[in-house]
């Protein structure tokens, strides 16, 4: 465990810090469907100026003891509400996404919300098991970061945190 787990909005100076984050090596292989060239740090740009740029898009910075840990978003994802997260390695394994996913949860409504994990991504699944994900369906894609096709689960979760009932809204990307 650490300290405190915060969410807060996405900062232009979190941007080299998630850039960083997600040019390592190993990172790309756990995550496995990654940007076709992640050391491109000018698609990188482009491609967080959408994001930012949508507003159906929620996206957070996950802060630790004051340090930029990561990032985790909802967005429409092959037409469902989704989710997604990403830590530098430095923060795996000690319960940050679990927490930060929980918090994210707490903060929309949008029910039913998927996730998707290689099969082989066993700290994603658990992290999204905690949180109430439960495997749907499968699906295969093209992982660049392994350079093949890649089995992935598709999770979901029904239930708001807190057990409200559930609420069908779009989210985001």
């Amino acid at each position: 465990m650490t300290g405190d787990v915060l969410l807060r909005a996405v900062r232009e100076a979190d941007l080299p810090v998630f850039f960083e984050q997600q040019v390592d090596p190993e990172a790309n292989v756990m995550a496995a469907f990654v940007a076709e060239d992640p050391t491109d740090r000018e698609a990188f740009m482009a491609h967080w100026a959408k994001i930012l740029g949508d507003e159906s898009v929620t996206t957070m910075t996950i802060v630790v003891d004051g340090q930029v840990a990561g990032h985790i978003a909802s967005f429409e994802q092959f037409g469902k509400p989704s989710v997604s997260y990403w830590l530098g390695k430095d923060y795996w394994r000690r319960g940050i996404a679990t927490r930060a996913l929980a918090e994210l949860l707490r903060r929309i409504s949008t029910r039913p919300l998927y996730a998707r994990a290689a099969k082989d991504n066993l700290g994603s699944l658990r992290v999204l098991e905690k949180c109430g994900f439960s495997i749907s369906g499968e699906d295969t894609g093209f992982a660049n970061a392994r350079g093949r096709e890649v089995e992935e689960f598709i999770l979901v979760v029904h239930a708001p945190a807190g057990g409200e009932g559930s609420a069908e809204r779009g989210a985001t990307g």
